[in-house]
């Protein structure tokens, strides 16, 4: 039976992996530079780093870190943050949001930013969206987000891919060969957080199989990340000669650019 291990995550500066793609954001967010308005929000798909940065930022200049979920009026006006900001507000480094743009509520996430703005203190916000795309049902809020200065994390480059994808599987301490680490790095979807989930998915199944992920176990185990053309016979069996019968039928699809239709890119 596989144990439930629990993987934490590490937001140590050491841990982050700086490309040209994160170039810019860690630039505004780390590089000391003076924001608009106090105000720097940080945009980009799920596991392009923006937690991370939150985290060496709040670490590093002693801010105060938030989850969206946390920003009510109960957490700005009367709970410690509050107080801090009533009575000594220079003890207050900074505020960082994570999530800013699910704020639980959005007036509480605006009285935030004016206090802010008022004591001269920056706040640092991520979201997967630009803030002047982040829904408000306050005309004022939006004015203030639409006045945020952001910057984006692109998607990863490959030589990042690599280097987020062999942190992975060490961080949960999965011995992968290199001819299957270069099988997943041709064949998983380009993005950070395919990489992640495929190192949670790997580290599962090898568990519950109770041996070292071969391709054969990786298909089993990410068949939905993986294109049907992408896997072969020799795919599906973890050695020995390659089957004569065809790829099963849960991995082969129709192609829709053949039969006439566009592929769906996932954009909603």
């Amino acid at each position: 039976m596989a144990l439930p291990f629990v993987h934490h995550s590490r937001f140590d500066r050491a841990d982050f992996v700086a490309a040209r793609s994160n170039e810019a954001a860690r630039a505004l967010l780390l590089g000391g530079a003076d924001w608009p308005e106090y105000r720097l929000a940080l945009w980009g798909a799920a596991g392009a780093g923006k937690t991370h940065l939150l985290h060496v930022w709040a670490r590093e200049s002693g801010a105060v870190m938030l989850d969206g979920r946390d920003v009510t009026t109960a957490t700005v006006t009367t709970a410690t943050l509050g107080r801090l900001f009533a009575e000594s507000p220079a003890r207050l480094a900074g505020v960082a949001v994570d999530d800013a743009d699910r704020a639980a509520e959005p007036r509480a996430l605006l009285h935030l930013l004016n206090m802010a703005r008022e004591h001269r203190l920056k706040v640092a916000m991520a979201a997967r969206l630009p803030p002047a795309r982040w829904p408000s049902p306050l005309p004022d809020l939006a004015s203030r987000l639409r006045a945020t200065m952001a910057a984006e994390l692109r998607q990863p480059e490959d030589s990042l891919l690599r280097i987020l994808l062999l942190r992975h599987l060490a961080a949960r301490q999965i011995v992968v060969s290199q001819p299957v680490t270069e099988w997943l790095l041709r064949r998983l979807p380009r993005t950070a957080s395919a990489i992640r989930d495929a190192a949670a998915r790997l580290d599962q199944a090898g568990l519950m199989a109770g041996r070292r992920v071969t391709r054969a176990l990786a298909v089993g185990a990410l068949h939905d990340m993986l294109a049907p053309e992408d896997v072969m016979p020799e795919d599906l069996i973890p050695e020995g000669p390659v089957p004569d019968g065809p790829i099963p039928e849960s991995l082969v699809q129709d192609d829709p650019v053949r039969e006439g239709g566009m592929p769906d890119d996932g954009a909603g």
